[in-house]
């Protein structure tokens, strides 16, 4: 599975490690600020050009965790985002 953030997005990371996700005005989505995790989580998967499973398995070797847990939190993440109306699934 791959996502991708939906056009028309406006993002930018903090000092602080905070990501802001701001669609146009006109779009039908929310803004979102997410954490450093949150941030980190979307940096892998523009890394792995939406690559659900490569961004997890990057994320857990940093984290130094699981596979499975990483992509369990990961997926958690890109359904609130998607709930959200800014990232979409793609085949």
């Amino acid at each position: 599975m791959r996502v991708r953030p939906v056009p028309g997005l406006s993002v930018s990371v903090d000092v602080h490690g905070h990501l802001d996700v701001v669609p146009e005005p006109a779009a039908p989505a929310r803004q979102v600020r997410c954490g450093p995790v949150g941030t980190a989580m979307w940096l892998a998967l523009r890394q792995h050009d939406g690559d659900v499973g490569a961004a997890a398995r990057m994320l857990a070797s940093l984290w130094d965790t699981e596979p499975a847990n990483a992509r369990a939190d990961l997926d958690i993440w890109v359904d609130e985002l998607r709930d959200a109306g800014l990232l979409r699934t793609e085949p």
